[in-house]
């Protein structure tokens, strides 16, 4: 399955959630303008429970407070992924001090071949604070099932980013520019009220 093809069917699956469930996503989705595409309402990328680079047992919940911007790719790829990490690491540097309350993870999908010093080599020559995730091939299997991202060398998948709350809120395209990132990720950094809130606003 080529480029174009995994991201369409990414990009249609959210556009379906998001139509059948229309009427219940809140307020806070439909008022802000994101250059990506909002998938606040699937029930799809919820987690993921995978070793990083750093030896240590990564999930979700750890992020809390940050925007996570997750990627799946492999160490040898010629241009998706190195060029889609550049983009994310510029991205950072445009937030400024905001960058710190972002976390940039790289999940392989080649755990095979990217062991954990090749990883830590790998991300750490995009930015210094991005993390490398890898697990077994029943881990990798999971998770990229949960992503419904397809494995092995046909990693060709967009940037997940996830809200401070730990919940999947946008699909960006691999090729998006890292001023529409900024953009997408000071959106979500800004706390927004709930429903019960603002109704009684």
């Amino acid at each position: 399955m080529n480029l174009r093809r995994v991201i369409a069917s990414v990009l249609a699956l959210a556009a379906v959630a998001a139509l059948a469930a229309g009427a219940f996503i809140s307020t806070e989705s439909k008022e802000i303008e994101f250059e990506a595409t909002d998938v606040s309402s699937v029930n799809w990328g919820r987690d993921f429970h995978l070793t990083g680079h750093d030896g240590v047992q990564h999930e979700l919940a750890e992020f809390r407070g940050k925007v996570v911007a997750l990627y799946f790719g492999y160490t040898r790829c010629p241009d998706v992924c190195p060029l889609t990490m550049a983009t994310l690491a510029e991205s950072v540097r445009l937030l400024g001090e905001d960058g710190k309350r972002v976390q940039v993870i790289f999940v392989t999908v080649d755990p095979k071949h990217d062991k954990p010093k090749l990883l830590a080599r790998y991300v750490r020559s995009f930015h210094e604070s991005f993390l490398a995730l890898y697990g077994g091939a029943a881990a990798t299997a999971r998770t990229i099932a949960e992503f419904k991202v397809e494995g092995g060398e046909h990693h060709s998948t967009p940037v997940f980013l996830f809200d401070p709350t730990g919940r999947l809120r946008l699909v960006a395209h691999p090729e998006a520019s890292a001023e529409s990132i900024v953009h997408d990720i000071r959106a979500l950094l800004v706390p927004r009220p709930s429903r019960a809130h603002a109704a009684r606003g």
